[in-house]
């Protein structure tokens, strides 16, 4: 595959099973390469890219054995709704994180997102719903498991935890993911967690803030507590944060109920506008790793960054929400295409630019691509 095998993206998809009964036209790491090109290049459905790849059969025959020619876009779309979406992730996490090195010890953020238009009401084909695994200081897509619906990422997070090394690393999920079970998985794999709790844990969530409102009352005299804080203005509003994290008391309630916990924490923001209006929110976890409040602040700010550097991107870079992709698997793996790109993306470093611009770039130059296919 020339220069392009530097990436390592053959080796990394041998394994990959072709769902395909006939002899095949087209192989298989050609179908893939092409569509990751073009997804990376600002192709968003498989009629882009069966038309960029066209466009750039030229450059493409470079690396690849182009003799029978490009597919046609429901070629594109039939291997993809075919390719089972377990496999096809773990060839691309492969490959994403031989380019990219976890960092360890790093937060990993996980979160759910809708797909928006992958509904068929036809099929009564229901919108599927992503969860992901997002390294925030790597800005590297770890890992996604489909679900039918958001209610199922309780079922669906224990799955991802199986796929993911979280050895040493610090797990965020957000109160849905609040779950004893999830707790103790995370701990088994060697991991620490940070879990926001809300409703959907009542005793816990009420014992958290009973204990806070206590000892603030004379401001965390009787208590070892660990703090930090933030100010920042911007977009008509000021923002100020105050961070709480305190061991776990003696005779906390929900004590023997989780695995592994150490410490509870706070999270208070106040937003005052631009009309001088204020808003409070205030925000309660639990975690196993006692740690020093600056790192409980980044954890806690660190699991947004899979809403802002991933969710927002592939709704506003990406398209996902509006794409109508839904045959087979054809939506969970296009899906894996975009998050894909996006790490490659995020992580090359040879041009400052946004993804945006990135994508722009990377469609009209030769040079750039094959920079962020290999790592560079």
């Amino acid at each position: 595959m020339g220069e392009v095998s530097e990436a390592g993206i053959a080796r990394h998809f041998e394994g990959l099973t072709d769902p395909r009964r006939r002899e095949p036209i087209y192989p298989l790491v050609n179908v893939v390469v092409m569509a990751l090109c073009a997804v990376l290049s600002g192709a968003d459905d498989f009629v882009s890219i069966a038309a960029w790849s066209r466009e750039k059969r030229g450059w493409l025959a470079k690396f690849l054995d182009l003799s029978a020619g490009v597919p046609s876009h429901d070629r594109f779309n039939a291997v993809f709704a075919a390719l089972n979406p377990a496999e096809f992730e773990k060839c691309f996490l492969s490959w994403v994180t031989a380019l990219h090195e976890v960092t360890d010890g790093q937060v990993i953020a996980i979160d759910g997102k809708t797909l928006r238009r992958s509904f068929d009401a036809a099929s009564s084909k229901a919108a599927i719903h992503m969860v992901s695994a997002w390294a925030t200081a790597n800005h590297i897509a770890l890992g996604q498991v489909v679900t039918d619906a958001k209610s199922n990422e309780i079922t669906a997070i224990p799955r991802l935890l199986e796929m993911l090394e979280i050895k040493g690393c610090l797990v965020t999920i957000d109160a849905m993911g609040c779950q004893r079970e999830i707790a103790e998985r995370i701990v088994e794999g060697g991991g620490d967690y940070v879990l926001a709790t809300k409703g959907n844990q009542p005793n816990l969530c009420e014992a958290i803030d009973a204990f806070f409102t206590a000892q603030l009352e004379d401001d965390c005299r009787n208590v070892a507590c660990r703090r930090h804080e933030s100010h920042e203005k911007g977009h008509g509003r000021e923002e100020d944060r105050y961070y709480y994290l305190t061991k776990l008391p003696e005779g906390f309630p929900e004590r023997e109920k989780w695995r592994g916990l150490k410490a509870i924490g706070m999270a208070v923001r106040i937003t005052t506008h631009s009309d001088g209006a204020q808003t409070f929110d205030t925000r309660y976890y639990i975690t196993s790793r006692y740690m020093s409040g600056k790192k409980f602040a980044e954890a806690v700010r660190g699991h947004w960054g899979i809403e802002n550097s991933l969710h927002w991107q592939l709704d506003v870079t990406f398209g996902e929400d509006q794409c109508r992709v839904r045959k087979g698997h054809a939506d969970a793996n296009l899906s894996l295409l975009r998050r894909t790109a996006l790490s490659l993306l995020k992580n090359n470093t040879s041009r400052k630019l946004g993804v945006k611009n990135k994508r722009l770039t990377a469609a009209w130059c030769d040079q750039y691509r094959l920079e962020v296919l290999c790592g560079a």
